[in-house]
């Protein structure tokens, strides 16, 4: 049965982005990758369920960049259940007071999601959801 396996993200600083999602959303942070002929380095992020996320670093790769926030074609968010409304109001202000971009919510969608939309410290859209 197929099923997405992970994720990957671009950063310019993998223990920054590691980071923020252990701090706020519990996830667990593997060990580091290096291929030191190719410059590349990435590290394995797991959320309870078994989702993951890649974040890699390249040396060679010119670092592409967009208006924080952006809503641009490919990737556009990552929605990360938190499990309740309490929970999503709660991590936005915290995210809030600890200086990171809520952008959007909390609120409810037309889809029938209870979210919120923080920016990661690269600037990628989360959508925190209940």
């Amino acid at each position: 049965m197929p099923r997405l396996e992970h994720v990957a993200v671009w950063t310019s600083d993998i223990e920054r982005a590691c980071d923020f999602y252990a701090r706020y959303f519990d996830a667990t942070v593997g060990a580091a990758y290096r291929n030191p002929a190719r410059g590349f380095e990435s590290r394995f992020v797991s959320f309870e369920g078994g989702a993951r996320l890649e974040v890699m670093r390249s040396e060679r790769l010119p670092l592409v960049t967009a208006e924080p926030g952006a809503e641009r074609h490919g990737l556009t968010h990552l929605a990360i259940s938190v499990g309740s409304e309490a929970r999503v109001d709660e991590l936005a202000r915290r995210l809030q007071a600890d200086g990171y971009g809520v952008i959007d919510g909390p609120r409810r969608t037309g889809d029938g999601y209870y979210e919120a939309v923080v920016l990661d410290p690269d600037g990628n859209r989360v959508e925190i959801t209940a």
